[in-house]
């Protein structure tokens, strides 16, 4: 890990945009931690750092305010990384799809996300081996949002992430319902009730399928965008509860 840029934001919470071989990303960590922290990993949409950058820096400042340091990597064929062609055919497959008013297929959305799960988590836990290798890092680790598959995975197979906060808004592939009946940690699910790009009734499915003894769905009215604030108030409650 080489960290290439540092500054300190209004309240205090220290950013460090850093590289992991070709995979850019950022740390955040709290202003006033006296002690090692614990960390919560940020997962994001594959539309780049650049432009998820302010989503992210909020969701990491609320974290630094609870005593928590936060991280995010670039995804796979996203943001400044090499164009991945098989990702770019899955969006194009994607988007002709969306454009006709055709159902998206279980071999769409497996060619979109299948891939991009194997590829991006053993990069998150290659990043975890940096990030928890840092003095003011102690653990343990949460991870939060992003496409649910790649969080479902990391929950199945990384024994450092003790709990996590998904947002039921990504096409799953029928092959993560499985995986999902493996996943034991505690689970925080928000689901957006008119999510118009959520298919309800799988995310409902998906949350039954899951193993662990510890889930709760938190499911609001409104569209993807349309999230209450208070539901991240919810979300940090959670992350409290299970990393200190």
């Amino acid at each position: 890990m080489r960290f290439t840029t540092e500054q300190r934001l209004d309240d205090g919470v220290l950013e460090r945009e850093f590289t992991l071989g070709e995979i850019p990303g950022i740390l955040w960590t709290p202003g006033s931690a006296s002690a090692p922290v614990p960390l919560i990993l940020l997962g994001h949409p594959p539309l780049g750092l650049h432009e998820m950058y302010p989503r992210l820096v909020a969701r990491a400042q609320h974290a630094a305010a609870d005593g928590f340091a936060a991280a995010t990597i670039e995804l796979p064929g996203s943001g400044d990384r090499p164009r991945w062609a098989v990702a770019e055919q899955a969006r194009t497959d994607l988007r002709r799809a969306l454009e006709a008013g055709e159902p998206v297929s279980d071999e769409i959305i497996d060619a979109l996300i299948l891939p991009l799960v194997n590829k991006a988590v053993p990069e998150s836990q290659a990043a975890l081996d940096a990030l928890l290798s840092l003095p003011e890092i102690g653990g343990p680790v949460g991870y939060s949002g992003g496409v649910i598959s790649v969080g479902i995975r990391l929950a199945v197979v990384e024994p450092r992430i003790v709990a996590a906060g998904f947002f039921a808004g990504s096409f799953v592939p029928r092959a993560m319902f499985e995986e999902a009946r493996q996943v034991t940690i505690p689970l925080h699910v928000l689901l957006q009730w008119d999510d118009e790009g959520n298919d309800r009734q799988a995310a409902l499915d998906l949350f039954d399928a899951f193993g662990s003894k510890e889930k709760t769905l938190h499911a609001n009215m409104g569209g993807h965008t349309g999230v209450p604030q208070f539901a991240g108030e919810d979300a940090a409650g959670f992350f409290a509860r299970h990393l200190r």
